[in-house]
């Protein structure tokens, strides 16, 4: 079997995912995605019509997301025509099962250059829910409108999910507050020494303009005294109907846990950010690399995906952990970086409570709880952060998951390759 290798990996900053406040939202998600196409593009020198595909994952496909923004933005990033393009949705996965496929495709060797990523823009996403809901089209939890899949498998909201997670593993308030507070804290340390500045492109506007050039998200004064002051954020949704004359979330929950007792606990500051933003990850076959002389910069070791219990539907990770160590052949003290994504916070603490890892080598330059969570866009910044890391400090290699919706979870594995390879 072939190798894969990421030459590259580019992304937006993240901007606060509210229609009109955000500096992205008054794009177009396909101009969005484009951006980061046009900069991978520009930054490799890239023949564009020897790009197998743009495999491109996209979570909130309503709307002006809807479609194959795979396609459309190669087009409008001015891509050659013969330049394939596809759009996928594993809810957050996506970014990260995006480039899973590329590289397959790339290690059966059907491909030999391959853009892959994704991106949401969560400021249209949630506009475009909300006029939906006034419509009184639904917009309820997982599985909304089909009794037939609840009655096998109740999905909640997710975050009534994380607080009945929390529940049953007895992971307390304050403790996943000290988590978003180091979140906060490793992420604005990273920014402040520009740890995320080589892969970060600036947006502009077709004007020259600058759209976006830093984070928006972050809140570095973030203390724990704060985070105490606030109000559980998930809580109306415990006893609300996920749909006209339906189950509660709650009920839903313990329709399979009848024992879980859910106490609303998280709320903003231990939750994903709702941002808008894109990222891209360039991958090459070794021939191809070679020829048009792409330095590789990290090798794909092993990919998997795997499903979980979709009525807890955040647990995923550990259980994609394990599988893609097994297929690598390697245990979890031969991982120098984790990236695993803070959709909430305790995710990562489960994932490290049950990996029994050292935190220091968790999201080290801080995660989604203090950056935001673009969705489909997340899982290939992930991965470009992970190597980024792996760069500065050395390391060899990097495993990067996450959970998604429907209870499942990408990861994969990477390999740095020494600058003097």
């Amino acid at each position: 079997m072939a190798d894969a290798y990421i030459i590259d990996a580019v992304r937006t900053p993240r901007s606060i995912g509210k229609m009109g406040k955000g500096a992205l939202s008054t794009m177009h998600p396909e101009h969005l995605s484009a951006s980061v196409l046009a900069a991978i593009r520009d930054r490799n020198n890239l023949d564009t019509a020897d790009v197998d595909d743009v495999i491109w994952g996209v979570s909130g496909a309503i709307g002006l997301q809807g479609g194959d923004i795979g396609r459309n933005a190669a087009l409008d990033a001015d891509y050659d025509v013969r330049a394939g393009g596809v759009t996928l949705n594993r809810f957050c996965g996506s970014s990260i099962t995006a480039t899973n496929f590329g590289a397959g495709m790339i290690m059966a060797g059907m491909h030999d250059l391959v853009v892959s990523g994704g991106m949401d823009m969560m400021s249209y996403v949630n506009w475009y829910g909300q006029k939906q809901r006034e419509a009184g089209l639904g917009g309820g939890g997982m599985g909304t409108g089909n009794p037939r899949l609840h009655a096998r498998h109740p999905q909640s909201n997710q975050g009534v999910c994380a607080d009945a997670i929390a529940a049953m593993e007895g992971i307390t308030r304050a403790e996943l507050e000290a988590f978003g507070v180091e979140s906060q804290r490793r992420a604005a340390r990273a920014i402040a020494e520009g740890r995320f500045a080589g892969s970060t492109i600036v947006v502009k506007d077709d004007a020259g303009n600058v759209i976006l050039d830093h984070e928006e998200y972050p809140r570095p004064e973030t203390t724990a005294e704060g985070l105490a002051q606030l109000k559980p954020a998930f809580e109306m949704f415990l006893n609300m109907p996920c749909e006209p004359g339906g189950k509660t979330f709650g009920e839903l929950i313990n329709q399979k846990y009848p024992d879980v007792e859910i106490k609303p606990i998280h709320h903003a500051g231990i939750s994903s950010g709702v941002v808008d933003g894109a990222a891209a990850v360039l991958l090459a076959s070794k021939d191809y690399a070679a020829k048009h002389g792409l330095k590789p910069r990290a090798r794909i070791v092993a990919m998997t995906e795997i499903g979980d219990c979709p009525t807890l539907m955040l647990n995923a990770p550990v259980p994609a952990a394990k599988k893609v160590l097994a297929k690598a052949g390697l245990t979890k003290d031969d991982i120098d970086v984790w990236e695993v994504n803070e959709a909430f916070a305790v995710v990562v603490e489960k994932f490290i409570r049950d990996l029994d890892l050292d935190r220091a080598r968790v999201n080290p330059n801080g995660g989604s709880i203090a950056l935001g969570h673009p969705i489909a866009g997340t899982g290939a910044m992930l991965i470009g952060t992970a190597l980024d890391e792996l760069e500065r400090t050395g390391g060899r290699y990097g495993l990067i998951t996450m959970c998604a919706a429907g209870g499942m979870a990408p990861a994969i594995i990477i390999e740095r390759i020494a600058a003097d390879a």
